[in-house]
């Protein structure tokens, strides 16, 4: 299934940034000990994060299953920052340290396919490399149930979102979305995204056995997440 085509990336870009730049500061500071090396990021979208690390100095592998989002990312001049198209469970390039918010992970299509790529990250850093990323738990369905739909609208956009929870381990969200085009018309899209929701207190100890010491917790830092939204910070042994 293919998610944030274009119309649904730039609505994203333009009026859902505020998650990144609440996220940025905890995990640069998670960074601090691998200044210097290659930060990869998985799900890096159209770069709310990606300017964030590389405003802070490091070198950052961005990497993303959606072209459109990565076409954002590239109309941006972004010193230090290479991009890829991956497209997950994927064999990924060694790095120092892999962060992500937007909980990609919880895009993959089965907990088979997370797992895979659990043990992917773990290959790919090295050493005493960082690990950063937000994931949905259980709770997360949980806590919207009962969810109204959500509109929102921008200068050139509006969006509306409906929930469901067809099981406990699966919300989804139904979105359409409309953007003014260059004749001053609207065009409509709609995408359907399903996000497999994890039971997060079983991660320490299956990510030990792939070699990651992590916690679990509720933010990177010092910002609120929302509720249902853990974080998953750590190293990678020797």
């Amino acid at each position: 299934m293919a998610y944030y085509r274009a119309d649904l990336a730039q609505v994203h870009h333009h009026g859902f940034a505020g998650h990144a730049q609440a996220c940025a500061p905890g995990v640069l500071d998670l960074l601090e000990p691998v200044r210097g090396g290659t930060v990869l990021e998985i799900g890096c979208g159209s770069g709310l994060l990606t300017r964030e690390l590389a405003a802070a100095g490091h070198r950052v592998m961005a990497v993303d299953a959606s072209s459109a989002m990565l076409a954002l990312l590239s109309t941006q001049e972004l010193p230090g920052v290479d991009t890829q198209l991956i497209r997950l469970p994927a064999v990924l390039p060694a790095a120092d340290a892999v962060v992500g918010v937007g909980h990609i992970l919880n895009y993959l299509p089965d907990t088979a396919a997370v797992d895979r790529t659990w043990a992917a990250i773990a290959t790919a850093l090295r050493p005493g490399g960082v690990l950063a990323l937000d994931i949905c738990d259980l709770e997360y369905g949980r806590a919207r149930r009962d969810a109204p739909p959500l509109g929102r609208v921008g200068e050139d956009w509006a969006i509306v979102t409906e929930f469901s929870r067809p099981r406990p381990d699966l919300f989804v969200r139904e979105m359409t979305t409309f953007v003014r085009d260059v004749d001053g018309a609207y065009r409509r899209d709609h995408e359907r995204h399903d996000n497999v929701l994890l039971d997060t207190r079983a991660l320490p100890e299956k990510l030990a056995k792939l070699g990651l010491r992590v916690i679990i917790a509720n933010a990177f830092g010092s910002e609120e997440l929302p509720v249902g939204l853990r974080t998953v910070i750590g190293t990678r042994t020797a």
